[in-house]
């Protein structure tokens, strides 16, 4: 028997589809399971970080709480986004990655208990940080129409109450692509303020977003910018998924707790990677080089759901990921997921145990799979599902 913290926690699915996809050995298996992405990270990163082997400094568990380097370079990026400034020395922290920093955050700021309350459907892995934290995750639906995903302000709302300890925002949200606006946040500011909840911002994505959207930010708002936390990471954006970064920027107050947390959990980030994203983040080419990846990925995006026209498709209107609503092909998730591996060599992932509503949909991730690779996506299909 699991102990006791373990009992509401399933896995992600992904390290079944992805573990099994290896196993093939198949070089013609569409690889659509896993967030990975073939974009090469910025080249300014990959010459810090072949810098760094030789450097003794790099090979240190110092400073626990991020080179400085690092702090000022998340710090900066973070007021950039917010319009406001953030001190390095007391507002920032390094941490291993995005998910160590919603971790920390989560650990830091939630009582047993108490609720958090996220999108549904949503990633698997926010919602059991939640629970590994001994919080309760409160589901607002996040709801699938023809031209993507929205969520109702009003609901968003109505869901923070005297037992909410945070709200977790993810924009877009992963694995829906649903992107939030200010509407949003007019909306729970009153609420967040009533209840002394925090908002916590998961930036991974948030500037990777289609079709005219424009990054928006919680820590921008007047009436959230004391009560917001935002997690950030090297991973999706800038593309350097190994090397294990991330940064957790926000007010006074909380951030010794966080960092408390994250000296007692992970310890420290990779040394050798610290300086290479400060080096990316502040680089003259940053915005533009983001920019760029994400056009490539709205285009791999435009060209799967051409393929797949007719199939049940949510368009995401950010990220790197869509969905396929598998109750309208009268299958089971996992069982479509199957036939696509087994019939037409593409693996996707089932989305059993993200959000209530997440077990009726597959996910195809679409970062990491070349055009010229996606060409007979719809004859796959058909050969798997048809």
């Amino acid at each position: 028997m699991p102990v006791s913290r373990l009992t509401h926690i399933p896995g992600i699915g992904v390290d079944e589809v992805g573990d099994a996809a290896d196993a093939t050995g198949n070089p013609n298996l569409l690889r659509l399971e896993n967030l990975d992405t073939d974009v090469p990270p910025p080249a300014v990163a990959r010459d810090v970080t072949h810098a760094a082997v030789e450097d003794d400094d790099a090979n240190s568990y110092l400073p626990f709480q991020g080179h400085r380097a690092l702090r000022e370079a998340a710090a900066g990026h973070v007021g950039a986004m917010t319009g406001t400034e953030y001190d390095p020395g007391t507002q920032c922290v390094g941490v291993a990655g995005g998910l160590n920093g919603i971790l920390n955050v989560l650990l830091a700021t939630v009582e047993p208990g108490r609720e958090v309350v996220i999108a549904d459907p949503i990633y698997a892995g926010l919602v059991n940080r939640i629970r590994l934290a001994g919080g309760v995750p409160r589901h607002v639906r996040c709801v699938p129409a023809e031209r993507g995903w929205t969520t109702d302000p009003g609901e968003l709302a109505a869901a923070i109450g005297p037992q909410t300890a945070a709200v977790l925002l993810m924009s877009p949200a992963m694995p829906t692509g649903a992107v939030l606006s200010g509407e949003h946040f007019d909306a729970i500011a009153g609420p967040v303020s009533r209840h002394g909840a925090w908002v916590i911002w998961d930036a991974a994505m948030e500037r990777i977003v289609f079709g005219g959207h424009r990054p928006v930010h919680p820590a921008a708002h007047p009436g959230l910018a004391d009560r917001t936390i935002t997690v950030g990471s090297a991973s999706k954006e800038l593309r350097m998924i190994g090397w294990r970064v991330g940064w957790v920027v926000g007010p006074r107050p909380i951030m010794q707790d966080i960092g408390l947390v994250g000296l007692t959990n992970v310890v420290c980030q990779v040394g050798l990677a610290q300086q290479a994203v400060a080096a990316a983040l502040r680089h003259p080419g940053a915005a533009a080089d983001v920019a760029a990846a994400t056009r490539v990925w709205q285009e791999r995006r435009d060209h799967i759901l051409d393929q797949l026209s007719g199939y049940p498709c949510v368009r995401p209107d950010g990220g790197w990921s869509l969905l396929i609503d598998c109750d309208v092909l009268g299958l089971s998730a996992p069982e479509a997921s199957r036939r696509l591996f087994t019939r037409g060599e593409v693996a996707a992932t089932p989305m059993t145990g993200w959000g209530p509503t997440g077990e009726r949909y597959l996910r195809l991730v679409f970062a990491n799979e070349p055009l010229h690779r996606l060409g007979d996506l719809r004859a796959r299909f058909d050969a798997a599902l048809a």
